[in-house]
């Protein structure tokens, strides 16, 4: 939640790939003892509004552990995110023993450094195994149609099939149901903006 800050859109990145490939995500938001809990709040409404579970954490002060190991527990899961949001350090509390290496964020970059180089499956005391992934600082999102990314919008689909012109694009025809929904406080702004980054972002990949 802090050092590095929040990268909502690399979130959104991960989201779409958990849509498509039929992942269930769980957002872990760490290091929440480092931000008033009003802007954490703020930051995740929209995400858990439209049914993403989000669990506040921070190894530094143990919190949120146990739930975590609870949801972690008879299941194959990765932790993946950013370097320096904490991966290893919340492993090491779900599941004392491992002793994954650790380092501090850098306070010029307000960066965090890779200390986890491959991914690595643990087995877990109570139950399944879980991978700690190295950080990463951009996410790809391969071969997805701009067509089809409303669909991985979960809060998009129960209006992308009442739009006046089929197919469309939710940017610029009339009587879009999408962008009614997003005017009418129904679809989060900031998650419309997302995608309608991501789609030009898309379409230029298309387009070159």
């Amino acid at each position: 939640m802090a050092r590095p800050e929040p990268h909502l859109r690399m979130l959104d990145r991960y989201l779409i790939n958990a849509e498509l490939n039929g992942v269930e995500a769980l957002i872990v938001a760490n290091k929440c003892d480092l931000r008033p809990r009003e802007e954490i709040d703020a930051l995740f409404a929209p995400y858990m509004a439209i049914g993403y579970p989000v669990l506040y954490t921070s190894a530094a002060q143990n919190a949120g552990v146990e739930e975590l190991r609870t949801r972690l527990a008879n299941r194959i899961s990765g932790l993946s995110g950013p370097s320096g949001v904490g991966k290893s350090s919340l492993l090491n509390r779900v599941q004392p023993g491992l002793q994954l290496r650790t380092s501090a964020v850098s306070d010029f970059l307000n960066k965090g450094r890779h200390t986890t180089v491959v991914a690595e499956l643990h087995p877990l005391d109570d139950g399944g195994y879980v991978a700690d992934t190295p950080g990463i600082r951009e996410m790809g999102l391969w071969q997805v149609p701009p067509e089809e990314l409303a669909w991985s919008y979960r809060e998009f689909r129960p209006w992308v099939d009442q739009c006046f012109f089929q197919p469309c694009s939710h940017l610029h025809e009339p009587n879009c149901a999408v962008r009614a929904a997003v005017d009418r406080g129904e679809i989060a702004a900031v998650r419309y903006d997302s995608y309608t980054r991501l789609h030009e972002e898309l379409s230029a990949e298309v387009a070159y």
